[in-house]
């Protein structure tokens, strides 16, 4: 009979642990420095590029009755996606948070995709995609197409008055920075004012990163001097976390998650007003609303200080190259 010592038994257990532990550190290493594309014609060198985004529709659901239909396809690298599919319509467009959603998954090669899911068969392929339940019972038989929704607010020009922080030209507001080829901004930087803000505008454009996951895909976040961070992510599809685009970062979650597929400009516009005493007096309270792609994701939420306070900007760099420009605001 083979005997095994303490020692021989603890060595092997520590040995196991460290085994395990590098097992986790190199796949974390690997969602780190999982490939990272800016520009939106490298994109397309990828056959899964074409395929992820939004889709919209009609078709008959799993009760019977016929709606609009909303889908998110979400590339997560080796043309495999993750899918979700919207009763009503998309996010801000039909859809709200507690109305019902479905869940499936597509593998292919070559810009296709074959769904499976729950009882559910399909495809996704050529800017269509097609799903319905196994056995052909005549309920939920779906069919959309593909769409690309734009921010009512892109591309807005600065009003009379406006302080122009980065139009493309040049980074003089934003010392150290670099202005990239695609006369963009990245993300890494900073603009220290005295100003105070009532209005900002800012547009944004997150990385194409199919493999990468969670908090490793296209980070980025927005801080205004005395607010919290408005977070940006690459959450295309996702629940609408406190970690998540569009969140008031680990203070609240977005009312509805207006994330757009990744390398699409997108838009935050921030306004703030002063909390009123019932009496009608100012108050050491300010209130800020967030706009999301033109949706209100945050309805005054409420900060300390004052509007006359110090408001500079950041664009934080989380490792990720996220992209900004038409950033202005009103004093």
């Amino acid at each position: 009979m083979n005997t095994v010592t303490r020692n021989e038994q603890s060595a092997w257990i520590r040995n196991t642990i460290w085994l395990a532990a590098l097992t986790v550190i190199i796949g974390l290493t690997h969602v780190a420095c999982a490939q990272e594309i800016v520009d939106p014609q490298e994109a397309k060198t990828d056959p899964d590029f074409a395929v992820q985004g939004e889709y919209v529709g009609e078709g008959t659901l799993t009760d019977g009755t016929k709606a609009k239909v909303g889908a998110h396809v979400i590339a997560m690298g080796d043309s495999e996606f993750d899918i979700v599919v919207y009763t009503g319509g998309l996010p801000g467009d039909g859809w709200k948070r507690g109305d019902n959603r479905l869940f499936m998954k597509a593998k292919g090669k070559g810009g296709s995709g074959d769904i499976h899911g729950d009882g559910i068969t399909g495809t996704v392929a050529g800017g269509k995609l097609s799903a319905a339940a196994a056995g052909n019972d005549g309920k939920l038989d779906i069919r959309l197409e593909k769409t690309e929704r734009r921010s009512p607010s892109l591309g807005a020009k600065p009003p009379e008055g406006a302080v122009v922080l980065f139009d493309g030209t040049d980074v003089k507001n934003f010392p150290g920075a670099t202005l990239t080829e695609m006369k963009t901004l990245q993300a890494g930087t900073k603009w220290n004012s005295q100003a105070a803000i009532s209005k900002f505008h800012l547009e944004f454009r997150l990385s194409y990163k199919p493999k990468a996951r969670g908090q490793g895909r296209s980070n980025s976040g927005v801080f205004l001097g005395g607010c919290p961070e408005i977070q940006v992510l690459d959450s295309f599809g996702l629940e609408g976390r406190k970690n998540e685009c569009g969140a008031l970062y680990n203070r609240r979650e977005p009312d509805v998650n207006m994330c757009f597929p990744p390398l699409t400009w997108q838009t935050y516009d921030v306004e703030f007003k002063p909390i009123k005493s019932d009496d009608g007096n100012s108050t050491a309270k300010t209130g800020f609303t967030v706009r999301h792609n033109g949706v209100v994701i945050h309805p005054g939420y409420q900060v300390g200080g004052k509007p006359s306070d110090p408001r500079g900007l950041s664009l934080q760099k989380h490792g990720n190259r996220v992209q900004y420009r038409n950033i202005w605001l009103l004093p």
